[in-house]
């Protein structure tokens, strides 16, 4: 159930509009808005978890630059997703 502080919205909009809609990748910017989203309210609930573990998938080591695939990696962990 998504709580209705969440950002889950939000987070979708933005990846469809800005992230995905110019070049199909996640670049340092991109990311720390979407972490930025997340962490308003200063918890990542579940239905955010759901929708940036759907937007980092949509990317591969490949496609981004080291530095983000990292922060990826580290907002996963931290977060659980």
């Amino acid at each position: 159930m998504t709580r209705s502080d969440s950002d889950d919205n939000a987070i979708m909009q933005y990846s469809f509009l800005a992230v995905f809609a110019n070049d199909r990748t996640i670049d340092a910017g991109e990311l720390e808005f979407l972490k930025r989203l997340a962490l308003r309210d200063q918890v990542v609930d579940e239905a955010e978890r759901r929708v940036l573990a759907a937007i980092f998938g949509r990317v591969t080591r490949e496609t981004v630059t080291p530095d983000v695939w990292l922060e990826m990696e580290q907002f996963r962990q931290r977060h659980r997703f």
